[in-house]
């Protein structure tokens, strides 16, 4: 009886999940970049992975059903199943497959970003994120962790002379971006691991402390978004926000324009 009453329970399960997983009150924040194609791939993974969830549950309910304890009944042990190994094995890697190959694809576009792209950096630290615009050379300067000290914050290289007409937005700042037009975000770390997140965009990348990674987007949709640290960061982890402003290009260009360059936040020339 109790077999029945245990296989009977895990069926609820996988259907109450089931319909949970589609029917719930969660899901994902309405799109504001070119990237659906992320949406696209969590679909397929969802799918695949409620597929081999239902599967696997719905032959345990089985056995537990089929196999229960009956008096006069005994078990037997077989040693080996070659076949239903190999089966086992090809389904599996059907399944990987599946679940790689799409990622694989949206990765190698997420991380090969246009030639039109408007290069920025992001910076982070614990626990607040800074910004640089190129400025109006169009060129970002080289930058170096050596350089950073209690004004130059971002480590700009003060002997580049494209880094001198940057501008600098200091951590707890905003980030501005022109709607329809491709970003690319160089990100860096001035401490420990942190992660670039932002819903809306569909982009999540870590922060190296030592290293540069990159992406891209295109905001497609004006309005204000929340910045957010994807990673385990230390104590303050929680509060590490920034928020990032979507508007047209005249907007962006004249809040641009109004932000002071590096060489005159620190006095350069």
């Amino acid at each position: 009886m109790e077999g029945i009453i245990l296989a009977i329970v895990l069926v609820l399960i996988v259907v109450g999940t089931t319909i949970i997983t589609f029917v719930g009150p969660w899901g994902l924040p309405e799109l504001a970049s070119n990237w659906g194609s992320i949406d696209s791939m969590i679909i397929v993974t969802t799918i695949v992975t409620m597929i081999a969830f239902i599967a696997v549950n719905a032959v345990m309910a089985y056995f537990i059903y089929r196999y229960r304890h009956r008096d006069g009944r005994r078990a037997v042990y077989l040693v080996n199943d070659h076949r239903l190994e190999k089966i086992l094995i090809i389904v599996t890697s059907i399944g990987i497959v599946f679940l790689l190959a799409p990622g694989l694809f949206v990765y190698s576009s997420f991380i090969q970003p246009p030639a039109d792209a408007l290069k920025l950096e992001v910076v982070s630290q614990q626990w607040a994120w800074a910004y640089r615009y190129p400025g109006a050379d169009g060129k970002l300067g080289r930058s170096n962790i050596r350089f950073i000290d209690a004004k130059n914050s971002l480590g700009v290289d003060l002997k580049d002379p494209a880094g001198q007409d940057d501008v600098a937005i200091s951590a707890g700042g905003t980030l501005h971006l022109p709607v329809n037009k491709p970003v690319e975000l160089e990100l860096r770390a001035k401490d420990v691991l942190h992660s670039f997140y932002v819903p809306q965009f569909r982009v999540k990348m870590d922060t190296v402390p030592g290293g540069i990674t990159r992406l891209w987007f295109t905001p497609n949709k004006a309005g204000t978004f929340e910045v957010l640290c994807a990673e385990l960061c230390g104590i303050g982890h929680y509060k590490m926000k920034s928020s990032v402003i979507v508007e047209s290009e005249e907007e962006f260009q004249k809040w641009l324009k109004q932000q002071p360059t590096v060489s005159q936040t620190l006095g350069t020339k």
